[in-house]
């Protein structure tokens, strides 16, 4: 296996604005990342090229994740695998852990996250210092992903997040909050 520093890892999501977030911050971070929408375009992408480190989310259209898990064991034993997903649960941590994942985070994760999970799939790495984000960029990107779910609809983001309308077009209002 080698470093984290020269691997390529892939990042698998249909949820395009997190996809492209987090492929930015792996080059912000000066690593190479692949993305891909589903399973299909990981699969094809991983027989084109060495991916050794490959995140996962669980939840996708077409192929799922823990599908997309056992194909790409199968194709490369040897790649890391993080599985990803914001509808966390023992049995698919269990059954992700099983079919060959080395670790599974629930959303909201950031690239930080990712990086600090492949350091601790493998023991002959020292733990990458992990930067954890504040708690109102923790609650930006939440609102992000929920407003994203609902395809924009602020009132109905509004009621699954319990909050005002009014309220949440104010947090909309102001800028990312920086990590």
């Amino acid at each position: 296996m080698t470093s984290l520093e020269s691997s390529t890892f892939l990042f698998v999501d249909d949820d395009e604005r997190y996809r492209v977030q987090m492929q930015r911050a792996f080059a912000r971070r000066g690593y190479t990342c692949e993305i891909a929408r589903n399973g299909e375009e990981a699969l094809a992408l991983v027989r084109s090229r060495a991916v050794e480190y490959a995140s996962i989310d669980l939840r996708m259209p077409g192929m799922s994740g823990l599908d997309l898990v056992r194909e790409l064991m199968a194709l490369a034993p040897d790649i890391y695998i993080v599985v990803l997903t914001g509808f966390g649960s023992i049995a698919t941590a269990v059954d992700a852990v099983r079919l060959g994942a080395k670790h599974y985070l629930t959303k909201p994760a950031d690239a930080n996250d990712l990086l600090a999970a492949f350091a601790r799939t493998d023991p002959k790495r020292s733990p990458i210092s992990h930067e954890v984000p504040s708690l109102a960029r923790a609650e930006w990107e939440h609102i992000q992903r929920v407003l994203d779910d609902c395809g924009g609809n602020i009132s109905q983001a509004a009621r699954l997040l319990r909050i005002e309308r009014r309220s949440l077009q104010r947090k909309l209002a102001k800028h990312p909050v920086p990590k």
